[in-house]
């Protein structure tokens, strides 16, 4: 259970090494991951970059709105088959990356359309945390203790619970206004989860370290990008959703 709750990151946990440290050849590196990442950022923001001048052009929710939901769908299977057959990560990480652009260009571009600017904010701030967040693991700011570990699994677990009850109570028309509109709630909530999405990215961080120093063989380079990409688009949605609220206020 220890090593289960070691992040919160479905795919990247000390199991997902462990699995894969008894496979002999050569060993992953933490500047093969770093590239892997930038391969799978490129991925992201190509279609993501496609689908926003789609609809920049056409004005039309019908334009992307296909587009988003065959990423959300497609991104999710393909996760999914990553997780499971990490020896893959290779060919189904950039798939997944290509997809996940898709919805987040859609999105991304509706919002921009409704608060100018937006989507330029959201980007900003969510590599600014990367990077503030990456400084202060290496300098030792952030330590990673077992007890952080369980309180940010445990936050996780609690934000991921509810978001799939309200999903599943929407379909009987109970919603939850006050935290989904713009209001103080609302707010404190979306601060809440940016929070936690972002200290992801810390508990991601150590587990990369972890399996470098495990003897990870190659092919997990591209699966820890991929676990550290998931957690990045959560972060980016995160920030995007918090902003929006912000800017409903003015």
């Amino acid at each position: 259970m220890a090593d289960f709750m070691r992040t919160t990151n479905p795919a990247l946990n000390d199991r997902a090494f462990q699995d894969a440290r008894s496979i002999s050849g050569e060993a992953m590196t933490l500047q093969g991951t770093v590239n892997k990442a930038g391969v799978l950022l490129i991925c992201v923001i190509a279609t993501a970059a496609w689908t926003w001048n789609l609809f920049i052009h056409s004005h039309s929710t019908q334009t992307v709105m296909p587009l988003a939901l065959l990423g959300g769908i497609g991104g999710f299977i393909f996760a999914m088959v990553t997780i499971f057959k990490k020896e893959w990560a290779g060919v189904t990480a950039p798939i997944y990356a290509l997809l996940e652009g898709l919805v987040l260009g859609g999105i991304s571009a509706m919002l921009e359309l409704r608060f100018p600017g937006i989507a330029i904010q959201a980007v900003s701030l969510t590599f600014g945390t990367l990077v503030i967040l990456l400084l202060a693991y290496r300098s030792g700011l952030i330590p990673v203790t077992e007890k952080f570990r369980l309180g940010i699994v445990a936050a996780t677990g609690g934000i991921a619970l509810f978001y799939i009850v309200q999903i599943v109570l929407g379909f009987f028309g109970v919603h939850f206004t006050a935290i989904n509109g713009g209001g103080a709630i609302g707010i404190g909530f979306s601060i809440f989860v940016v929070i936690i999405a972002a200290l992801n990215l810390v508990l991601d961080f150590d587990l990369i370290e972890n399996g470098v120093r495990m003897g990870a063989p190659k092919y997990m380079e591209w699966y820890s990008a991929f676990a550290l990409m998931i957690t990045l688009i959560w972060l980016y949605f995160e920030i995007l959703n918090l902003l929006s609220k912000l800017r409903s206020r003015d």
